[in-house]
C-alpha cells in the first residue's frame, strides 16, 4: 500500500458526531469501489484461490488462538465489526467460523456481498453504524472481531463498549488489533530524510476529549493519487489506550490479554518500511514507538463457560 497524499493538514474540530459520521459514511462509499479493483485488497486472489486468506487475518489468528477452542473458529459465531469489503470476512469464514459481518457503509457492504456470493460463502453482512450494531443484528455470538483502522472512525467509544458487550453471548470474547494511540500521534508528513529515518514528532492529539480530528483527502490509501474520491472529507476521533479499555471494562467486559506490537498493516509514518507481511518503522526507531496493540477481553457474567472452555 502507498501512503496517500493529505491535501490539507488533520487539524482538530469540534463537530457533531452524526454530520461526521454520514461524512464519513460518504467517504467510504466512494473508497469501496477503488478498494475492490486495488491489488491492496486483492479481491481476485479470493475468487481464484479458494484457500486464500488475508495477512491480516492470519495474523490476527495467530493472536487469538490461545483464547480459542482446540478446533480455533471452526463452528462458531463470529460478527465482524467494521468489515468495509469483507475480505477478512470472507478469510474468518475460511477458518471455519460462521460470519456475520457489520459496517456503516452500504456500498462496501454490496462488494462484500457479491464477493461472498462470488465464492460461494455463507456471509451474513448488515448495515449499522457500530454502536448501533448490537440492535441492527439482533443476535449475539461467541466471537466479537474488529481489526486494524477501526477505532479511530468511532466517535462514542463507551457506544461501542455496551454495543460489543451486547453482541456477546456470555462467556464470548471480543478479539481486537488496532494502530497504537501514540503511534497516531505522530506527525506523518515529516521528511523521511536521506537515511530514511526521519523525525518522530509528535503532531496531533493523544488524548480526544470530544474532539475531531479532520482533513480533507482526495485519495484513498491504496492507490496513492491516482485515483481521486468525490466525498473526501473526513472525520476521526482519537482514543487513548486507556480509554479503549475502560470503554470495555465500563460495559462490563474482563480484560484477558493487552498486547504491544512493532509491526502494523498500513505505512503510517514514510519512514516505514515493509517488515513481514506489515510494516515497522527503521531499526533504530522500532523500539521506541509501539506500532499496533491488541487486545482480549470476554463476558463473563452468570458464570457460563467461556469460549476456551467450550
Amino acid at each position: 500500500m502507498l501512503v496517500s497524499q493529505q491535501w490539507e493538514p488533520m487539524r482538530p474540530v469540534r463537530v457533531d458526531p452524526g454530520e461526521a459520521i454520514a461524512a464519513n459514511r460518504a467517504n467510504w462509499d466512494d473508497r469501496a469501489a477503488v478498494h475492490v479493483s486495488s491489488q491492496a485488497y486483492g479481491v481476485d486472489r479470493y475468487l481464484t484461490d479458494p484457500e486464500h486468506v488475508s495477512d491480516v487475518a492470519r495474523e490476527d489468528i495467530e493472536l487469538l488462538a490461545p483464547h480459542l477452542p482446540p478446533e480455533g473458529l471452526t463452528g462458531l459465531d463470529v460478527v465482524h465489526l467494521q468489515c468495509h469489503i469483507g475480505t477478512d470476512t470472507l478469510s474468518l469464514a475460511r477458518y471455519g467460523a460462521r460470519m456475520t459481518g457489520v459496517d456503516i457503509s452500504p456500498a462496501s457492504l454490496a462488494a462484500a456481498r457479491e464477493l461472498a456470493e462470488h465464492t460461494g460463502t455463507a456471509i451474513r453482512y448488515v448495515e449499522a453504524e457500530v454502536t448501533a450494531a448490537a440492535q441492527a443484528v439482533g443476535e449475539t455470538f461467541d466471537v466479537v472481531y474488529t481489526s486494524t483502522g477501526v477505532l479511530t472512525w468511532i466517535a462514542d467509544l463507551a457506544g461501542w463498549g455496551r454495543a460489543v458487550a451486547d453482541l456477546l453471548r456470555p462467556g464470548g470474547i471480543l478479539y481486537l488489533r488496532d494502530q497504537h494511540p501514540f503511534l497516531a500521534t505522530l506527525d506523518d508528513s515529516t521528511d523521511p530524510g536521506d537515511d530514511g529515518a526521519g523525525e518522530l514528532r509528535v503532531g496531533y492529539r493523544y488524548f480526544g476529549d470530544g474532539w475531531a480530528q479532520t482533513y480533507d483527502e482526495q485519495v484513498t490509501y491504496t492507490d496513492g493519487d491516482h485515483t481521486r474520491i468525490e466525498n473526501s472529507r473526513n472525520y476521526e476521533w482519537p482514543h487513548p489506550l486507556s480509554e479503549v479499555v475502560g470503554s470495555l471494562l465500563g460495559a462490563g467486559l474482563r480484560l484477558v490479554e493487552l498486547g504491544e506490537h512493532r509491526t502494523l498493516p498500513w505505512p503510517a509514518l514514510p519512514q516505514m518500511r515493509p517488515s513481514g507481511t506489515g510494516y515497522a518503522l527503521p531499526p533504530e526507531q522500532r523500539d521506541l514507538v509501539p506500532a499496533a496493540f491488541s487486545l482480549v477481553a470476554q463476558r463473563t457474567d452468570r458464570g457460563i463457560p467461556s469460549v476456551t472452555e467450550s
